[in-house]
């Protein structure tokens, strides 16, 4: 037999994101997927170097590698529609547990445990809220970097995802963006 968890998951590259904005740069979850992973880690080990933590930074880039998967089947359903409202807000939860279901019944049973527990964690623990925290970021840095190519239909984004961000109330999140953020609106010529 046949499964086809991981076939279905190859398709994360066909999925777009930004899909109401004009955007300069094309962006797939699974690109996406990526980038949230690398900042997931560097907020885990920020936890753990700097402030003492005890994060597990392994699974903060497994949940970042899998906390889209199931837009494989949903669609990357933009952000201002899924919080519309409540109903729909509840009606796209719902749809997301559908489409996970749907992706562990395409592995064998005696793998489907484990991930489960991936594709609908535990929102409780510090290594899913730095997961959460860098998807933020990384939709922050998309929308640096369009505005770098001149778009400017991201301004508003931009102030948005910074004021969640800043919400967020985690001093690894506040270190990564007094370190970090600055280097995402260089050219490669000022970098060094």
């Amino acid at each position: 037999m046949s499964y086809n968890f991981f076939s279905y998951l190859n398709r994360m590259k066909f999925i777009e994101r930004w899909s109401l904005m004009h955007s300069t740069i094309k962006e797939n979850i699974m690109e996406h997927s990526e980038q949230v992973a690398q900042i997931a880690h560097i907020l885990g080990v920020i936890n753990n170097v700097i402030f003492e933590g005890n994060a597990n930074t392994g699974d903060c880039v497994k949940l970042a590698v899998f906390h889209d998967a199931n837009e494989v089947i949903t669609g990357d359903l933009p952000t201002p529609v899924k919080y519309f409202n409540v109903e729909i807000r509840t009606a796209y939860k719902s749809l997301e547990k559908v489409a996970n279901d749907k992706l562990l019944s395409m592995l064998p049973e005696k793998l489907r445990g484990v991930y489960k527990e991936i594709l609908e964690p535990d929102k409780n623990t510090i290594e899913y809220k730095l997961v959460s925290a860098a998807d933020k970021i990384s939709a922050y840095i998309k929308c640096l970097d369009e505005l770098k190519s001149g778009n400017k239909e991201f301004l508003k984004a931009k102030k948005t995802i910074k004021q969640k961000i800043d919400s967020i109330g985690l001093p690894e999140v506040q270190y990564f963006m007094d370190n970090f953020i600055e280097g995402f609106e260089l050219s490669l010529d000022e970098m060094e």
